[in-house]
């Protein structure tokens, strides 16, 4: 079964051995020729110096990126120079998202679609840019219905994003089911699946409640099972996403993009065994 193209994303670090550490990590994962690195932005553009340094980092060791991009609480001009200086850069694609309001922000700091991040770099920069947006199988936490969900998907699609990348999850039918729904719906951008590797399992349980990720019953019950016992649950960790990455490019998935963590082992064992 042939490996389709895979993207892996980052996020800043905050101190000088994290950029470090990040720098062996992107070189350790380099060898797998991903299709592009995707850093993250951070609640409101909270991470944005860092962001920026870090795609600039990679860019420059030859590799291709994507920023990730969000209005937050700032001006259309702080974030116009921002997309001016990738461009400048010789950066071709970013990721667009509403992103989260950053803890304290109240109804003055409303956060903008990401439909009209979309229209503004358009805009500003024309075909430029290859856009990549977020999908959601499982329902956005936010969202009303699932029809409602889509509705919004294909507004982003509609204003001139490229692609999408879904929010991760473990559940290979709610994909699969999803595109179904986008289909009827009239959506023909592809949707790649986002793949979040298990190696910890109280942060997966927090990071999961927070952004409405579904860890399905059995999977839960299982990985809690484990305790402490960590060397045990990153094996069975790597086996439950090797077979679920198996499912999804066996029913056609455009792509594979991991969400790394800043951590090269779990990401590198699965493609391995992918591959």
């Amino acid at each position: 079964m042939p490996l389709p193209p895979i993207s892996i994303e980052f996020f800043p670090p905050k101190t000088p051995a994290g950029t470090r550490k990040l720098h062996k990590v992107r070189e350790q994962l380099n060898v797998f020729e991903p299709e592009y690195f995707s850093v993250t932005y951070g609640a409101g553009g909270s991470t944005r110096s860092g962001t920026r340094q870090t795609v600039l980092d990679i860019r420059a060791a030859g590799c291709a990126v994507a920023p990730h991009l969000s209005f937050g609480t700032d001006e259309p001009e702080v974030i116009g120079e921002l997309i001016d200086t990738y461009r400048d850069a010789g950066i071709d694609r970013v990721v667009a998202l509403r992103g989260d309001a950053p803890s304290g922000v109240g109804g003055s700091g409303q956060l903008r679609y990401a439909k009209e991040l979309v229209e503004f770099i358009r805009e500003r920069t024309g075909d430029h840019f290859h856009i990549e947006v977020a999908a959601y199988p499982e329902i956005h936490p936010e969202s009303r219905s699932i029809e409602a969900d889509i509705h919004y998907f294909k507004e982003k699609v509609e204003a001139g994003a490229d692609r999408a990348i879904t929010q991760y999850f473990y559940n290979a039918d709610a994909y699969f089911r999803y595109l179904d729904l986008c289909s009827r719906a009239g959506i023909t951008v592809d949707i790649v699946p986002g793949i979040m590797p298990i190696t910890n399992y109280v942060n997966l349980k927090r990071f999961s409640a927070g952004c409405g990720a579904e860890i399905p019953r059995w999977l839960d019950r299982q990985l809690e099972s484990f305790g402490d016992d960590t060397e045990t649950l990153f094996a069975f960790g790597i086996e439950v996403i090797t077979t679920l990455c198996e499912r999804l490019i066996a029913g056609g998935a455009p792509g594979i993009h991991f969400y790394a963590l800043n951590q090269s082992d779990p990401t590198r064992q699965i493609i391995r065994n992918l591959s």
